[in-house]
Parts: structure tokens; sequence; C-alpha cells
């Protein structure tokens, strides 16, 4: 542990389960450091006065909770939402969003405790440990980060147990033996990976699913809502206006009852491995479907298309950590001016899994009535002027076409 010998005050990401109590101690016991503790509440849904008690009981003065979800929604989630973005087609970006705000933090209280380091308990062998130390470093080039999973010398679950048991850390039963599967949460989804879900040929047990009822045993009946849109962002929800995080959660429980948001995906992980997950994103699903079908009605074909394009650029930079990379901050300027008009409401049926759109309205519509009618059009389109264009668009292949044939 050379390394972090000159490293005398750690603020700690703290969840307050097994994995981070042992990091905890393992911190102070190893490095014999002072550890401030930060639980944030993004909206997993989990009681977080056990972690204040369990953080006072091993002795921390400087014990940091708190509500985030506001924040979270608004400048994490909704920016990245205003992008429609998907990595590798289908993955929502749940856990990726949530990781740059909590290290963001985790800097802010080293600063304010005089902390000359920050731990978390991401492994070596995933995303996260990326994520939480690009972010850490883009916010203080200076700022020392600790990594237990790639330091310690435990190498199984059960070592983790029997330090966890001769230093008194309380040891759920559920967590004696190897857990079934892992699982990430925040106010936009839930993600469960490992063990049960390491086959990919084997369907994933009913039990992993977290967030949603199985769109099987979802009401037969469709619920229709709408959705308002100001600048991009999600504003109301059937008439009322709600703040971002307040309309997430709501979007989540009309997604949970109706079965919507579940994918079960192979993904490429930033650092060269495939991995299974189960991932449930109920009301992002929904804001997904809503966002492109307002853009359809207002954005330009041009700039529709631009956005289209740099989406996959987006997503998989924000996957890989790179939340606070002027390349991200450059694209995210970019995709906020195309929100400028991006504003009306959508009519959605969400029924067993769909999210299915019937209606579409917008004061700054560029959709008319007067150009796509199939009765008369008043003179606001000649249908003439269509040759010329194709003429024009057909001479390049007119060209080939005719060298070909020699």
């Amino acid at each position: 542990m050379t390394k972090h010998k000159h490293v005398k005050k750690v603020v700690l990401a703290y969840s307050g389960g097994l994995d981070t109590s042992i990091i905890l101690k393992w911190l102070q016991t190893e490095l014999n450091a002072e550890v401030v503790t930060f639980t944030a509440d993004l909206g997993q849904g989990d009681e977080l006065a056990p972690a204040r008690r369990k953080a006072e009981m091993m002795g921390i003065k400087e014990i940091y909770i708190e509500d985030v979800r506001e924040e979270f929604v608004r400048d994490f989630v909704y920016p990245m939402f205003r992008a429609n973005a998907l990595y590798e087609g289908t993955y929502l970006l749940g856990t990726s969003i949530a990781r740059p705000l909590i290290a963001k933090r985790l800097v802010e209280i080293a600063r304010e405790t005089g902390a000359d380091a920050v731990a978390h308990g991401a492994t070596g062998k995933g995303n996260d440990q990326v994520r939480f130390e690009l972010t850490a470093y883009a916010l203080n080039p200076d700022i020392k980060v600790i990594a237990p999973w790639r330091d310690w010398t435990f190498k199984s679950r059960t070592d983790l147990i029997h330090f966890a048991e001769a230093h008194q850390i309380p040891v759920p039963k559920d967590k004696q033996g190897e857990a079934p599967f892992s699982v990430d949460a925040n106010l936009l989804h839930s993600s469960s990976e490992g063990k049960v879900l390491e086959d990919p040929w084997i369907e994933p047990p009913d039990y992993v699913y977290q967030r949603t009822v199985s769109p099987m045993d979802a009401p037969d009946t469709p619920t229709e809502i709408v959705i308002g849109f100001a600048r991009g962002d999600a504003v109301s929800l059937n008439g009322e206006v709600l703040s971002p995080a307040t309309m997430l959660a709501a979007l989540n429980d009309l997604g949970r009852d109706n079965g919507v948001g579940r994918i079960d995906l192979v993904e490429n992980r930033f650092v060269g491995m495939k991995s299974r997950g189960v991932y449930e994103t109920p009301g992002g699903a929904i804001l997904l479907v809503a966002h492109r079908a307002i853009e359809s009605l207002t954005l330009d074909r041009g700039a529709a298309h631009l956005k289209d394009d740099i989406m996959p650029r987006y997503a998989e930079l924000i996957y890989n950590g790179f939340w606070y990379a002027p390349e991200r901050e450059m694209l995210q300027a970019l995709i906020d001016k195309s929100q400028e008009d991006v504003e009306g409401e959508v009519r959605l049926k969400l029924y067993k899994g769909n999210v299915i759109v019937t209606g579409r309205r917008s004061p700054k519509s560029l959709y008319s009535d007067k150009l796509v009618t199939f009765e008369d059009d008043r003179g606001a389109y000649d249908q003439k002027d269509a040759e010329g264009f194709i003429r024009l668009n057909a001479l390049r292949l007119r060209t080939l076409g005719a060298r070909k044939r020699g």
C-alpha cells in the first residue's frame, strides 16, 4: 500500500452495504486514514438512515447524506434525454449518468473537509471505476483516488466476510454466501448483473425484476397520458406541472404498472469485455418515445438527422465516463441549441410493455397540412417542381449508369 501511504483523509462513496462498509474499515486499518462518508439519495428507494447509523457505529465523525434527486434529473438525466441517448442502440445509460454526479460531490466534499483523497467501491472489471475517476481527475487534477478492489489482497467473497466478522461489521444473512446477482438502482433505472444472469442463453428469473410488472401480467386496458415539453424537457404530466425528479418518479410508476422499460442486453464494457445485464427503465422508456415524438413535429429535418448522427458518439462518451470532457460539453451545446423550439404535448398509450404515440401537437410545429394533404392544396405545393428536383438528383446516378453500361 505504499502508493497511498501519504493519504491522511479520504471521502468514501458509501452505500452502507457490506462491500463499502468493508472498504471503510479497510481504509481505517490499512491506511490509518480518517474517513468521511458520502451517501447520495439518487432515488434508489433504499432507506438511508441505516447508512448513517452504520457509519456512526464505525467511528465516522463527518457523514454526508444528501438528497440529490432533483439535481440528478435536472442537470444530468434531462440533458442526456435531449439527445435521445442510447448506448449500442439499447441502453438508456441509467448507471452511467449517475456516476459523474456522485464523483462530483466526492471532490467537492474533499475540498470542504480538507481531504486529500476520494475512494469508491467499483471493481477493477467494470466501467464504474473509469467513470468515477475520470470525473474526479477532470474536476481536481491533483486529487488522489483510492480503488480498494484494485489494491487489496482479498481473493473472494469469503475473504471479505471473514474480514467483516473479524472487525464486527454486520453481515446480512443473504450475504453469507454468494449473492444471486448484483443490483444498482437510482431514479432513472435499476440494473441487475452477475451470477444467475451470467449465461446469456438462460432466461432471467422473475425475481430479478425490481421495477416493473411483467408485460404479460400488466392490465388489459391501456393507460393514456399526455406529456408536455418545453425546450426539450418534460415539464407536465396530464396538465400538471412537475419538477424533473417528480416527473420521472411519476413516469416510473406508470411504466411499472404497465410493464414498460424492461431490457435484457449484452453490452461491450469500456474495459473490453462483454457483460449481460437486465435493466429496467420504465419512466425513461416512456420519456424517450415521447421526446422523439415531439421532436418529429418541431425539429427541422437537417437538425434532426444531425442529432441522430452524433447521438451514438454522445452516448458512448457518457458510457465511458467522459461527462466532463470538452467534446461532451461541445455536443451538449449543439443538442441544447436544437431544443429551443421543442415544445408542445404528446399523447401516449401504455399497454403491456408498449409505449404507443397517439398524438402530438405544438405551437412551434413545422408540420403543414396544406403541404401534405391529398386534397386541394391551393397552390402551396406545385407537384410539377418535383420533376426537375428528381432529374438533378439523378444526374450523377445516370452518369454512373451510363459508364457501367459501357
